[in-house]
């Protein structure tokens, strides 16, 4: 399961847990994957993380990797990572914050609290990350792909 821009094996200890051990001979080691820029960049620069919070290994990109290592990084990322994508926005309670959210997202629709417009906030030019009041982080990764409603909507936040 290694290759030459990895050198480390990946595999699950009897608890489900990934392990990275070193082809070198080195201890094995239970990790946590994590990415270096988790809006930018899905499949590059992710670092795995010992329990000490130490860097084992570091993956430049998924790719690199062998399809059931790059399987196993990718479910632990979806499990540690919940960050829903807004792909409409079906209505707001008031244009007056706080308000609440009814929005369509990659993981079904849902209802965000925003407590004010400082919850939103601009990532790059087509890119804004929306905080609600749970703690709950939602992404709109292009602007330009919201249909023209929840795009008006949003201008009224903005």
């Amino acid at each position: 399961m290694s290759s030459t821009f990895f050198p480390y094996t990946l595999s699950r200890n009897a608890y489900g847990r990934l392990i990275c051990t070193p082809t070198d001979g080195g201890p094995a080691e239970e990790v946590t994957p994590v990415r270096a820029f988790p809006i930018d960049t899905e499949s590059e620069d992710i670092s795995l993380v010992g329990p000490g919070g130490h860097e084992v290994a570091w993956i430049s990109r998924l790719a690199d990797l062998p399809p059931e290592a790059r399987e196993m990084v990718r479910e632990e990322l979806g499990h540690r990572e919940f960050m829903p994508e807004i792909q409409r926005i079906v209505q707001v309670a008031s244009y007056v914050t706080p308000t609440t959210w009814t929005v369509r997202t990659s993981r079904g629709e849902a209802r965000l609290w925003l407590k004010s417009e400082q919850d939103i906030r601009r990532i790059s030019q087509s890119k804004l990350l929306i905080s609600d009041g749970h703690g709950i982080h939602f992404l709109i990764r292009d602007l330009e792909r919201l249909d023209r409603a929840s795009r008006r909507i949003l201008d009224r936040f903005l």
